[in-house]
């Protein structure tokens, strides 16, 4: 009895292991069926199959399409039956992707981030009045924010207007405002309060009786 057991390391690969193997055994017998139309018909079977085994997927685009695929390639492109989308090559399968092109944002200022450069530029776009004014106030606090995260315990607001100056391509124009930014005693003590919140919420987490 022991001489019958098979084992998955001597089983035939699976292309797409998430459909089981008997689903594989379908496809190759319909790549073994003698005439066009009794693969043709055994296809579309398997095909309903495939959407029973995935009904979550239903609701997604182009979802005949895929199945339709999957089953060209589950039978290593050699199944020959009519298909009502275009069939996919092995060629195109085993291309390459083009490499992934990464953002190259060399900033001068890295402590700010580079969501404050777009809500910079976001800004420059706006028309003058209240609500760009509200904005820009808005980013310069932000960025005294930032500024206090990863340099020391305050900052004048007179660098926070010349670095906004600066990064806006001169469009924004601070320097001389007689308004003043958030204190920077209040923005650290907002910072020390949400990291002890964190500590606490991690200390709560790890007392906690696992049963």
């Amino acid at each position: 009895m022991i001489d019958d057991l098979e084992y998955n390391t001597e089983r035939e690969h699976l292309i797409i292991p998430e459909y089981g193997r008997h689903l594989q055994k379908m496809i190759n017998y319909a790549k073994d069926l003698p005439t066009k139309e009794e693969r043709n018909k055994v296809a579309k079977s398997i095909i309903n199959v495939m959407g029973n085994l995935q009904p979550h997927l239903r609701d997604v685009p182009d979802f005949q399409h895929k199945l339709w695929d999957q089953l060209f390639i589950m039978a290593d492109f050699e199944l020959d039956a009519d298909s009502p989308y275009p069939k996919p090559s092995k060629e195109e399968l085993n291309e390459s992707p083009e490499p992934l092109r990464y953002p190259q944002n060399h900033p001068k200022y890295r402590f700010y981030g580079n969501n404050i450069k777009t809500m910079i530029d976001v800004a420059n776009t706006w028309e003058d009045g209240e609500l760009k004014e509200a904005l820009v106030y808005t980013i310069a606090n932000h960025m005294k924010k930032c500024f206090l995260n990863w340099n020391k315990d305050t900052v004048e607001d007179d660098v926070i207007f010349e670095h906004l100056f600066e990064l806006s391509g001169g469009q924004i124009n601070l320097r001389g405002s007689d308004e003043d930014l958030s204190d920077s005693s209040s923005l650290m003590r907002n910072k020390k309060k949400y990291s002890n919140n964190k500590k606490s919420h991690h200390k709560k987490n790890k007392n906690r009786k696992r049963y």
